[in-house]
């Protein structure tokens, strides 16, 4: 992970992360800027895709870009938009876990409900 929660004047970028590009050749590296959005159950948004308006994209962009000039290094590898919809599970008073049986647990639960890669350009 190159960066979370990074923030300019512009805006944030949730995730900035450098992977191998599937799809190239061997050893080719990509930047991917990864819009996490987090919802309930019942949200008005369909899980958050429709959040990600071509403002927000713009938005996304500028300060994609403003991060690739504070990283010189990153300019020149290619580059795409992810979006990570994740489900926010409130768990029940009586199903909580103690902290003996599972320390790393809190009381509610995230969990990826989809993984959008190329989202937009």
């Amino acid at each position: 992970m190159l960066a979370r929660q990074w923030t300019c004047r512009s805006g944030e970028l949730d995730l900035v992360v450098k992977m191998q590009d599937a799809n190239a050749e061997r050893g080719a590296s990509i930047v991917a800027f990864v819009e996490v959005k987090t919802r309930s159950r019942g949200n008005w948004d369909n899980d958050g895709v429709m959040a990600i308006t071509r403002s927000k994209q713009r938005k996304l962009l500028t300060t994609a870009q403003l991060f690739l000039l504070k990283h010189p290094h990153l300019a020149d590898l290619p580059c795409r938009f992810d979006v990570a919809l994740v489900r926010y599970h409130a768990r029940k008073r009586g199903n909580q876990p103690t902290p003996a049986t599972s320390p790393h647990l809190t009381k509610n639960q995230l969990t990826l409900q989809d993984y959008i890669r190329d989202a937009f350009c």
